[in-house]
């Protein structure tokens, strides 16, 4: 009898971890930033039983459509590959305006749910503060089309229409943050500018914009949304 109840458990674990593997997170880093900012966040995923895809792509030489295209699909193509029945997305700032843009032209049948991690989805006001500044355009064309003028991309992309999570930080370190945005931000984003129409959550946690995807509340948070639908309740 003990021999048989360790195959059946074995048999139960083994049809758990095949249904985990079954799920794919493609993650998506930030604007100057690379795909080891996200590793923290890839392993505790892969510790929950899903496989991922961590796309490194260069933030700062092309337009957010042309990123999107190349990022985004690098990132679905390599789930696909694993046979992925669920895609899921967590994304850091730039990264999630990079899904919104995707999935505004692209349809994805095994689409899952998305965490976004700091993304001015309404716009971010510090661009349109220092886009004339000296040395703003070694930021690349991406950050000038992320303001809240009329230029900005933020106003060709509609409401999301995904089972969306968004995780904003209220933790200002930087002084010109708060001259220049003058409302609760987390050193670069504004709270408020991180709420999108037709997300499912929002949650707000004391953290900065630069490190909130290395923060262990936030990679809490994020796993158990993409398991299920929601943040841990308080």
């Amino acid at each position: 009898m003990h021999k048989t109840l360790i195959i059946s458990l074995l048999c139960l674990m083994s049809g758990t971890a095949a249904l985990a593997r079954d799920e794919c997170v493609v993650l998506l880093h930030g604007l100057a930033r690379v795909s080891n900012s996200m590793s923290e966040l890839e392993r505790k995923l892969q510790r929950a039983g899903y496989t991922t895809a961590n796309i490194n792509y260069p933030s700062r030489k092309y337009s957010i459509p042309e990123l999107a295209d190349d990022a985004v699909g690098r990132g679905v193509s390599l789930c696909v590959e694993q046979n992925a029945g669920s895609i899921h997305f967590v994304a850091h700032s730039l990264g999630g305006i990079l899904v919104r843009q995707y999935l505004s032209s692209n349809d994805l049948p095994q689409l899952g749910r998305a965490v976004m991690l700091g993304t001015p989805n309404q716009g971010a006001g510090i661009v349109d503060e220092i886009r004339a500044w000296p040395g703003f355009g070694l930021l690349g064309p991406s950050a000038k089309a992320l303001g809240t003028d009329s230029g900005s991309i933020i106003h060709e992309l509609g409401p999301v229409e995904f089972e969306l999570g968004v995780i904003a930080g209220n933790v200002s370190i930087n002084p010109l943050g708060g001259v220049l945005l003058g409302e609760s931000n987390d050193s670069v984003v504004t709270v408020e500018s991180t709420k999108v129409t037709g997300m499912k959550q929002h949650l707000v946690l004391p953290v900065i914009h630069t490190i909130m995807m290395r923060n262990n509340d936030v990679i809490d948070h994020t796993i158990h949304f993409l398991k299920t639908g929601n943040f841990i309740p308080e």
